[in-house]
């Protein structure tokens, strides 16, 4: 438990060890003698899962540069990032995942607020500590490679021929770039607007069978040639994981996102005792924000185990079918736009990761993300 407290002391400090050191949890008064600051504990860590209330802490100033903080921020960091609110609550939709809508962050924008850096921030300021200037500790351009092309494979010949689309179809055949899906040219065109980001495409490592359909070859010529085109775009190559929870051996990467995002408990803790370092899975597909209440990448702790694991999450701030599916937030470009643009003001204020998921696929559906997308890049220019 020791560990786990000071981890999170020295992450609320945005991994200042020094000024964590600073830093007691306790409810024993006279540890202001040695420390700046107290925060008193509810006597929850590692005994008892209870939601933590998302207010305003109370902190009380008894001596000159000295404070005691009475709201244990220090449990309302490992609850969140540690996701054991889906330990209290059990109800999950159609694809097995705690939706947003089951969370108590879903209630009065909450999600839009990351709570937990506005509490670093105020530990930073009992400390007499400079606040984070704003900007970006990192930007992730994140895409998930769910299929490559539409109709360069046998089914996808069977079925564009099928639907009377055999022009479209003989085109891809003669030239990948003609295949509607294959949108990955514009997609390192428009990324490389933002000079600062980090790219990373998830490549899919599946069987191909029911959500996972369909799976592309990962030793075919299509693949391949993205591949190259990737690497020569300096783009990282991440894990798509199965839908079903296999997960992969690691040969080329260590960075994991799942397929739906559909990713529990149990799950993570394979990722971390499989070796994998980095997941980009957490955001909720039904809302767009700050679903571990922080902009900030957090190592996991399992609340199962209480044990601070290798794990990094990086939190996902926006899914670009969240924003537009009708079974999700159903917004209109203008909305999407905006609230989009709040989110990333909330990132920039606080230095925190921006991380950014666009599907290949969706900028030749019906929809304004091939406008939207731009608009959105150029909000980090």
């Amino acid at each position: 438990m020791k560990e786990i407290i000071e981890y999170l002391i020295t992450w609320l400090c945005y991994g200042d060890a020094e000024a964590a050191k600073r830093v007691a949890y306790t409810d024993d008064e006279k540890a202001l003698e040695t420390y700046d600051v107290i925060i008193v504990p509810n006597g929850l860590l590692g005994k008892e899962l209870v939601i933590p209330e998302l207010k305003k802490p109370e902190v009380e100033q008894p001596r000159k540069d000295k404070s005691i903080i009475r709201t244990d921020i220090v449990y309302a960091a490992f609850f969140f990032t540690s996701r054991a609110e889906e330990l209290l609550n059990t109800r999950r939709d159609e694809h097995g995942r705690f939706a947003a809508c089951f969370s108590i962050l879903s209630q009065k924008s909450r999600l839009q607020i990351p709570r937990l850096d506005e509490y670093a921030r105020l530990l930073l300021k009992q400390l007499n500590l400079p606040l984070p200037e704003p900007g970006f500790g990192h930007i992730y351009l994140t895409h998930d490679i769910d299929v490559i092309t539409q109709y360069r494979s046998l089914r996808g010949v069977i079925g564009g021929l099928m639907r009377g689309e055999g022009k479209a179809v003989w085109r891809a055949l003669g030239n990948i770039h003609e295949d509607p899906l294959y949108t990955f040219p514009w997609l390192i065109e428009q990324d490389a607007t933002v000079p600062d980001a980090e790219t990373v495409y998830f490549v899919k490592r599946t069987q191909g069978k029911g959500f996972d359909y369909p799976q592309y070859s990962l030793h075919g010529m299509d693949y391949k040639r993205l591949k190259k085109l990737l690497r020569h775009s300096n783009a990282y190559l991440g894990v798509h994981g199965s839908y079903y929870g296999a997960i992969p051996k690691i040969e080329y990467s260590r960075m994991f996102r799942a397929h739906f995002l559909r990713c529990d408990i149990d799950r993570m803790q394979r990722l971390a005792d499989a070796g994998y370092t980095d997941d980009f899975t957490m955001g909720f597909a039904d809302q767009a924000g700050f679903r571990l209440q922080t902009t900030r990448a957090v190592r996991w702790i399992n609340p199962k185990t209480m044990q601070l694991t290798p794990l990094t999450l990086h939190p996902l701030t926006v899914m670009d079918c969240t924003l537009s599916n009708d079974n999700y937030m159903h917004l209109s470009e203008d909305e999407a736009y905006f609230l989009c643009e709040r989110l990333i003001d909330k990132v920039r204020l606080h230095h925190g990761d921006l991380c950014l998921l666009w599907h290949n696929s969706i900028f030749t559906w019906d929809t304004y993300h091939r406008s939207l997308y731009p608009k959105i890049l150029a909000l980090l220019q």
